[in-house]
């Protein structure tokens, strides 16, 4: 159903919001990614209509923001406009899915395994605060602050490789597929497992390891997908 209005007006300046892959500088940038996060972890759920007023409540934001910051959601295919009532999450079939994760493995395995071999130890030793905030978040089993530090990290990782392109599609497919399955490991006792894959993918590229990196990489991809395809 959608969101209720708040019968206080919000205040002036809100709190620090979740800044996903540290790109993002504006105000109305750092409310649509504090969404977006949302998006991903399944705090807002597809097929529900959200209002402007009800989510600048629910983030301690004024509505202008939050408004500006859906139609930019909405240009990305997140959201659509529902006159008169606010924004409706947009579902992501089982087909596209399967598209945005064959795409990802496409670009994000091989561009990972060449890091074994051209990465600077101190640039890879530099991911592993965020590789360690995951597994924190994994344990407390707070979904915004794991896709936070989870975003943070791989893009960081591919920003390693020297193509802004590359990183900003897939910025862009994670996005859209949203990290489905996130609620499901979490609910399985499996998301902490999930979180320790990064500091052993560390691991495996600070030791020039490409077999095993490539190993935890097709890995971390793909047990996700799996728990999509299982309609968990």
């Amino acid at each position: 159903m959608a969101a209720q209005r708040s019968s206080n007006p919000p205040p002036a300046a809100g709190p620090a919001l979740p800044r996903l892959g540290g790109r993002r500088s504006s105000y109305r940038e750092r409310v649509a990614d504090a969404l977006r996060a949302a998006l991903i972890a399944g705090e807002l759920r597809p097929g529900e209509v959200y209002s402007a007023p009800g989510l600048a409540a629910r983030f301690g934001v004024s509505a202008t923001p939050v408004r500006e910051a859906m139609l930019d959601l909405a240009k990305e295919g997140l959201v659509d406009s529902v006159p008169n009532k606010g924004f409706r999450v947009t579902e992501v079939s089982e087909q596209q899915l399967d598209e945005y994760t064959h795409i990802r493995a496409l670009i994000e395995i091989p561009t990972v395994v060449g890091l074994a071999a051209t990465a600077d130890p101190v640039s890879l030793e530099a991911l592993r605060p965020a590789a360690r905030e995951i597994v924190t978040a994994a344990v407390a089993g707070d979904l915004i602050a794991y896709v936070e530090a989870d975003t943070r990290f791989h893009l960081g990782l591919l920003a390693l490789a020297g193509n802004a392109h590359l990183v900003e599609v897939v910025r862009d497919l994670r996005g859209r597929s949203r990290l489905y399955g996130l609620t499901a490991l979490l609910e399985s006792g499996r998301l902490l497992a999930s979180a320790e894959e990064h500091l052993e993918l560390l691991d495996a590229l600070l030791a020039r390891d490409a077999s095993a990196v490539r190993e935890v990489m097709s890995r971390h991809l793909g047990h996700v997908r799996g728990l999509w395809a299982a309609g968990a």
